[in-house]
């Protein structure tokens, strides 16, 4: 059974900065894509950024680019978004989710297993 835990949500003041983490489980977290999306109230899921299995290819949604950082820990199960400038539009709740293949995907469809969410708020 494969398992996402997300932590490290928070609340946060706009210029400031977080670091989530996902811990996976019961999948071959090396050989996987994974990627970070969002859903802000009242939305769907946004792209966030994605990585994909040895960390050679990356991908940002253009509103974080030059302030996000994906990156993962294969030794250790682990994708990490690194958040900088954090604005009052980024506030959603964040997901981490697993593809099926090894490459990294901006495509909703792509993703197999989702964790349960991490809530970021950003105030002004």
């Amino acid at each position: 059974q494969v398992q996402l835990v997300e932590s490290g949500g928070r609340l946060v003041q706009a210029g400031g900065s977080a670091r989530l983490s996902c811990w996976a489980s019961g999948l071959t977290f090396s050989r996987v894509g994974m990627g970070w999306f969002r859903q802000k109230s009242g939305a769907g899921y946004e792209f966030v950024a994605a990585i994909n299995w040895n960390s050679a290819v990356k991908y940002y949604d253009d509103s974080v680019k030059g302030r996000f950082n994906i990156s993962r820990d294969n030794a250790k199960n682990t994708v990490f978004l690194l958040m900088n400038n954090l604005k009052p539009e980024d506030t959603a709740v964040y997901y981490c989710a697993a593809a099926e293949g090894g490459g990294a995907s901006q495509r909703f469809d792509d993703y197999v297993n989702w964790g349960q969410g991490t809530q970021v708020t950003v105030s002004s």
